[in-house]
């Protein structure tokens, strides 16, 4: 006889979570493994003794952690997908009729955290990773990829030009011996206006090549131009040397082989082939070669 089956929601149920996850999915068997309590000792000092409490802190970093495995662009989305999965729902801690946090807060959350607190959750993990056996230490991979920076190539103006560079040269240094003691924010000024001017010299060199590659690229089909209203012409020579983003000062123009030309920022990833743990990653800027970020990585 063929069966039909019918469905009215029950005003009373019993339901657990535990026993609808899996033994062997993946949320679950990282709940029992990892181990993210000293983030309350962590965290402490971020928080009073007095008023609502905040979200849990272990719960937003897992819920950090589950954006980052699932590929999740942004914290709606985090929210959203975790809503509909029961494995993530037990891997946070919620229950099906608990309301999740909402999205904003662990926009604010993050902010509230500083860069350390993360550089701790990383080598903390880490550690537990290798206490684990998972890092053998024996050979290490490293690669690099560009990340898009939040600024477009319309963003772009050109440097100042300095008529005489070694008078800036001796004006930062007349600076410096000024401000012993306070190097960080001399180091943040200067590198700042570092990003926004070219020495005379550096920019008539650049100028010459630009025009060795409008002649060498005359009869190469012609691209989209940069320049608003001028669809027909070839799109501008820019260089890092003699352009900056007034988006992002920090980004820098890069290329690679089938993508377009853009603001990027490069991060560095080094990982253990025993299982694919990463074990450094860093960011730089772009226009720099692998080999000259690998001291640091």
């Amino acid at each position: 006889m063929q069966g039909k089956k019918h469905y009215s929601e029950k005003l009373f149920k019993q339901f657990q979570l535990s026993d609808r996850v899996p033994a062997e999915n993946f949320y679950r068997r990282l709940k029992e493994v990892l181990d993210l309590h000293w983030l309350y000792r962590a965290t402490k000092k971020y928080y009073g003794t007095e008023g609502q409490q905040s979200i849990d802190p272990v719960v937003f970093f897992k819920l950090i952690l589950i954006g980052y495995l699932e590929n999740l662009g942004s914290d709606r989305r985090i929210i959203n997908t975790v809503s509909l999965r029961l494995d993530m729902l037990f891997f946070v801690g919620y229950d099906i009729d608990e309301p999740l946090p909402w999205h904003s807060t662990l926009s604010r959350t993050r902010q509230l955290y500083g860069e350390e607190l993360f550089k701790q959750l990383f080598k903390e993990v880490l550690k537990q990773c290798i206490d684990k056996g998972m890092v053998a230490g024996r050979r290490q991979v490293m690669d690099s990829v560009a990340v898009k920076a939040n600024a477009g190539m319309d963003s772009l103006v050109k440097k100042e030009i300095l008529d005489d560079a070694s008078i800036y040269a001796d004006e930062l240094k007349g600076e410096e011996e000024k401000n012993e003691d306070d190097n960080d924010d001399d180091k943040g000024d200067s590198d700042s206006y570092r990003n926004k001017t070219v020495s005379a010299a550096r920019n008539k060199a650049v100028q010459l090549h630009h025009k060795w590659k409008a002649k060498a690229y005359k009869d190469m089909p012609r691209g989209k131009s940069l320049i608003k209203g001028d669809e027909g012409s070839r799109p501008k020579f820019v260089s890092n040397h003699t352009h900056y983003s007034t988006t992002d000062p920090e980004a820098r123009v890069s290329v690679k082989p089938g993508k377009p030309r853009q603001l990027n920022y490069q991060a560095q990833v080094s990982v253990d082939t025993a299982h694919h743990v990463i074990t450094q990653i860093q960011t730089d800027y772009a226009d720099k070669k692998d080999s000259q970020c690998l001291p640091s990585l």
